[in-house]
């Protein structure tokens, strides 16, 4: 047998890298797999998967996170991305009691449009005190709530009615000034704490909607919405309203080369083929010129410098232009994805990320039993 051979550093750079062409992507395809590159051993290794993982926040806000994740397959990045958009739980309205509802909107759609309102509270009771909620049988009393308890329901109520103002100039028109309610907001919900739910969503800690400001209805004299809500425990595959996220999504890091001098006004030109922020220009001095001989005849000109790829669309615009062809190279990195990350409220963002790798791992935990059993 062959003694095993290891591939350079250029080699393993180019393997990992998706070539973007004029009208063409090339090298798309995983090849780092046992087998596949004779005289090489590719099989997974713990310690070498532990060396290039990384994990590296640009932005890390309550709501909005960006974050690389760097050195596994598009398969890991994927099942993460999913996990945050449908596996992990939160708390939103599921069933509405509507008692008077005499505005314009129809019940369906009032209640639809509550059950979109995203809701925050005290992080120790939504994600331990409060359980999934087991729904009634079929056969079940409608007025009673059989299944309904304080570590599984959290009650809400919106009572409104719209009246005139008496303090109204007889020549206002604007209706928040004739009337008292005339919008209804997400901020006129009221939670009502039950049994043990006053331990843990109580003062800063209690359920509000995360933006006070939503517009649920619009009201006039003698209009009245008169509804108690009950919120339960869910996930994204069950319906939106339960996804902790309102986007979860990555891209590949842009690669840009350039492999000949941009000089001058192409430069320039060039520049503006890309976002702002990704091409610099800078004065050819005397040490670039002794570190790279192709600047050597422009000394004091103006050259074009990859300043941050990570900006980059990849809208693949500078191979359109002839005087480009052949002193650029595009590309993508095939194991670094750029994340990002945007939550609802209930979760902070950075959270998500760290909760999605708790699931896999426990996903993985029962995998492993389930293939030692049918090893048995």
């Amino acid at each position: 047998m062959a003694p095993l051979k290891k591939p350079s550093q250029a080699e393993l750079d180019r393997r990992r890298t998706i070539d973007v062409n004029l009208e063409t992507v090339t090298n798309v395809s995983a090849t780092s797999f046992p087998g596949n590159y004779p005289g090489e051993d590719l099989a997974w290794n713990v310690n070498e998967f532990r060396d290039n993982l990384n994990i590296t926040f640009h932005k890390n806000e309550p709501f909005d996170a960006s974050f690389s994740l760097i050195g596994v397959d598009a398969s890991i990045a994927n099942a993460f991305r999913r996990i945050m958009i449908a596996e992990i739980p939160t708390v939103a309205i599921e069933t509405a009691y509507i008692d008077n509802n005499t505005s314009v909107i129809q019940d369906e759609v009032l209640a639809h449009r509550l059950g979109l309102i995203p809701f925050r509270g005290g992080k120790e009771g939504l994600r331990n005190f409060i359980k999934f909620w087991k729904r009634p049988a079929a056969d079940a009393d409608p007025s009673d709530f059989p299944t309904s308890f304080d570590y599984n329901t959290l009650k809400l109520d919106l009572r409104v009615e719209c009246t005139r103002n008496p303090a109204a100039a007889a020549s206002e028109t604007d209706p928040t000034k004739l009337y008292h309610h005339a919008h209804v907001y997400a901020k006129d919900i009221v939670f009502v704490p039950e049994g043990r739910q006053v331990e843990y969503f109580s003062g800063e800690d209690a359920i509000v909607p995360v933006n006070p400001d939503i517009l649920v209805a619009k009201l006039r004299p003698g209009q009245v919405i008169d509804i108690e809500m009950h919120m339960h425990k869910g996930i994204g595959a069950d319906h939106a309203k339960f996804s902790p996220v309102c986007t979860a999504s990555y891209r590949l890091l842009p690669l840009i080369t350039i492999t000949k001098p941009i000089i001058g006004p192409d430069a320039a030109k060039f520049a503006k083929c890309f976002p702002e922020g990704v091409i610099g220009l800078e004065k050819v001095t005397k040490k670039i010129a002794e570190q790279d001989k192709a600047y050597a005849p422009h000394l004091g000109e103006t050259r074009a410098v990859v300043v941050d790829a990570m900006r980059d669309t990849v809208s693949r615009e500078c191979l359109r232009h002839p005087e480009f062809q052949g002193k650029v190279k595009l590309g993508r990195r095939k194991d670094h994805f750029i994340f990002a990350v945007e939550s609802s409220g209930q979760w902070d963002s950075d959270e998500l990320f760290l909760e999605s790798v708790k699931l896999l791992k426990v996903k993985c935990q029962k995998l492993e039993k389930q293939v030692k059993n049918m090893i048995r």
